[in-house]
């Protein structure tokens, strides 16, 4: 089984999820993913159409705006395949400039430089209601603590750094998660399509580079935030990749997601 992924900028690579991806919990070794990265800022072609990406399609970040034709010349073709993957029904996760490209590709609308300002370091990740049904958040969603309110509790501890956010979610999208700052961190579009605004693919070297890259910030302060938080920002993006691989190896093989989400509980 085949899962491409579209790598927008060499410094937004597939991180830590090379690891986590390929050999989903619970599946026998012969249903293990080979990751094919598709290299869009190099020059690399894009599948012309979900029919080949394989059994599954994962668009990373970047530094350009999801509307940004000029800057990044790929982002027509790549809004048109999330558009087809949610049409086909073709798992699908875009993460951060990924997840606003698949809002703008089902009919949402993405703000640039919204005002609430950049969103930087780890950030608590709220569920909201229907996240507990979700098969890709269902199961972090469960361990919210019984006594807080779906919507107050804490899904996961993540990686942020944007300025960019979705402002609409497209026709029909269902909200799974919220965060102090911004509304729509997770969302799914279809049944198998789902939008994270934050970056549970991130390791402490990756977000580092960009904190000190990006001038409105104190590096320094995020880099400690994330290494006081590291246990768990990688036990939540360990299980957000293992969710969604085996959501992409189930799929393959007809078998229903119910089942998938049960087994991460």
């Amino acid at each position: 089984m085949i899962l491409t992924v579209i790598e927008q900028t060499p410094t937004a690579p597939l991180d830590r999820f090379a690891a986590w991806l390929p050999t989903p919990a619970g599946t026998a070794p012969e249903a293990a993913l080979t990751v094919h990265v598709v290299r869009a800022w190099d020059g690399d072609a894009l599948p012309v159409d979900a029919a080949h990406v394989g059994d599954g399609l994962l668009v990373l970040g970047g530094e350009a705006n999801a509307y940004d034709d000029t800057a990044a010349p790929w982002l027509p073709a790549t809004r048109e395949l999330l558009a087809d993957a949610v049409r086909s029904g073709v798992p699908t996760l875009g993460v951060c400039l990924g997840a606003q490209l698949l809002a703008v590709a089902a009919g949402g609308r993405v703000q640039v430089a919204a005002p609430p300002g950049r969103e930087a370091g780890v950030i608590d990740v709220h569920p909201r209601p229907d996240a507990a049904r979700d098969p890709l958040l269902g199961g972090l969603a469960a361990d919210v603590p019984a006594d807080h309110p779906l919507a107050g509790g804490v899904l996961a501890a993540m990686p942020s750094m944007h300025a960019d956010a979705v402002v609409d979610l497209p026709p029909g999208a269902v909200w799974l998660a919220s965060s102090r700052l911004y509304p729509y961190q997770a969302f799914r579009v279809g049944e198998v399509a789902w939008g994270l605004q934050f970056h549970p693919e991130t390791s402490v070297e990756t977000f580092a580079g960009w904190a000190q890259t990006t001038p409105d910030v104190d590096a320094e302060a995020l880099v400690a935030q994330y290494r006081d938080r590291a246990d768990q920002v990688e036990a939540g993006g360990r299980a957000i990749a293992q969710r969604f691989a085996q959501i992409v190896v189930r799929r393959a093989a007809g078998l229903p997601l119910d089942a998938a989400l049960a087994a991460t509980r």
